[in-house]
């Protein structure tokens, strides 16, 4: 009876003993899946400046009529269509045409006009010749009388007809000689109202000033044109759509890091998963203001030699402004995370820091936003050996925004760090043990591994 006691009671002691192990060896296990991990990483990092802008033609050409009229016909352009949204033309290409009547009746006019100055300087000028003779006999008559004198030959009253005489026809010769002048003068008025109706008739014919494309026709057939005080404008030309601009607005905070000659990516809507590149080309100084924020217009040249890149699309553009590599990258979260009730040698000044890396645009005015510019320092991972947290410490790098590049003699390829701890429901679920848990508002990229 006492055997079976003994056998009963030692049989119930090892199941606590196993019991006891397999709860402790749970625990253990358990311990080690709750927290969030990720692999350290190697590859290439880039900091760079968001910004949002329009692409633009390079060059304009607003084309107006200096003559009111109706629109009466379109030319035609390269391919024999007639002018219209997207044409191809050549300079000096007819674009469209005015009614001339009222200017062709003025050139008939101004014509008209020139060839009567012209007559009237041909008879000004023979008037002048019969001056001339009449001049000259008179100062053959005075020249005779005052030889002769007053005398029985000559009474004082023919002597002072002569004197007269001369004196009017010296006087009438010049008269003659002003008349020339005018009518010269007049001549050359004529010729004017004549440039200017041939001028103002050709404006009726509407050409190219330059080689490009049709953006904007802004009149149709029939539609009368008013040319006052503003030319109207009749349409819009780009030079060329080979070479094309983004404008961007980039805010006073990130003016600094923008340069000529600067590497440029973007997108466009149109293409969403076609990627862009381009320089900057000029950063203009005038600078606007809108609501408190100031900002500059950036010039950025890219190649359109495909035609892909249409006038006016919304540009998405990254400046980049560093780069590393072949880095060490790890998530930003992993060093801002620390055990519970600790943290970490990194110090509070490094950890807020860091913890500002990742909040890009949210936090930063509309006008364009970078990724934090990180300078040297240095922050703390945690990775785990069995069922402990061991702390690494690490240089920092430059950041994207969502990682980091971190280097120093402790931290290698492959190595998982702990990037937080996981909630009840993943725990019981059993996800989330390796993966990055990095800005939400920043796009996941899946990692493969096993739960360390």
């Amino acid at each position: 009876m006492k055997k079976g006691l003994f056998w009963a009671v030692a049989i119930a002691g090892i199941g606590v003993v196993i019991a006891c192990g397999a709860m402790w060896s749970r625990s253990s296990k358990e311990a080690a899946s709750d927290y969030r991990t990720v692999q350290v990483r190697r590859g290439d990092l880039v900091e760079t400046i968001s910004a949002t802008g329009t692409v633009e033609p390079e060059d304009l050409i607003d084309v107006g009529a200096q003559v009111a009229g109706r629109i009466v016909e379109f030319g035609k352009d390269r391919q024999g269509r007639e002018i219209d949204y997207g044409s191809e033309v050549e300079a000096g290409m007819v674009l469209a045409r005015i009614d001339d009547t009222v200017y062709r009746a003025d050139l008939n006019q101004a014509e008209a006009g020139l060839s009567s100055a012209k007559a009237n300087l041909e008879r000004t000028k023979a008037d002048l010749e019969q001056l001339k003779a009449k001049n000259d006999q008179a100062q053959n008559d005075w020249e005779r009388a005052r030889k002769l004198g007053p005398s029985d030959a000559l009474s004082q009253s023919s002597y002072d007809g002569y004197r007269s005489a001369a004196d009017v026809a010296k006087a009438a010769l010049e008269m003659g000689k002003a008349a020339i002048k005018q009518a010269e003068a007049g001549v050359a008025q004529a010729q004017a109202d004549l440039n200017r109706a041939k001028q103002n008739l050709s404006y009726c014919t509407i050409v190219s000033p330059i080689k490009g494309v049709i953006i904007d026709r802004r009149v149709n057939i029939g539609q009368t044109v008013v040319a006052s005080l503003n030319a109207p404008s009749l349409f819009l030309i780009a030079k060329d759509l080979k070479q094309v601009q983004v404008w961007v607005a980039v805010n006073e905070a990130d003016i600094g890091s923008i340069h000529p000659g600067q590497k440029v990516t973007f997108t466009v809507d149109a293409y969403p998963d076609e990627r862009f590149e381009g320089r900057v080309g000029k950063i203009r100084l005038n600078a606007s203001m809108t609501q408190n924020v100031v900002t500059y217009t950036v010039e950025v040249v890219t190649d359109n030699s495909s035609g892909r890149l249409l006038p006016y699309l919304t540009a998405n553009l990254r400046f980049e402004t560093k780069r590393s590599d072949n880095a060490l990258i790890v998530p930003n979260q992993a060093l801002k995370w620390s055990p519970p009730g600790r943290t970490g040698r990194a110090g509070s000044a490094d950890r807020s820091r860091i913890a500002e890396t990742g909040r890009g645009e949210r936090d930063r005015r509309p006008a364009g936003s970078g990724a934090s510019h990180q300078g040297a320092g240095t922050g703390t991972l945690w990775t785990l050996e069995g069922n402990t947290l061991k702390p690494v410490r690490v240089s920092l790098g430059i950041s994207d925004g969502s990682e980091t590049a971190v280097s120093g003699p402790d931290i290698r390829e492959g190595m998982v760090v702990v990037t937080g701890t996981m909630t009840a429901s993943e725990i019981s679920s059993g996800s989330g043990a390796q993966q990055s848990s990095t800005n939400p508002f920043v796009p996941q990229i899946p990692r493969r591994g096993k739960r360390n």
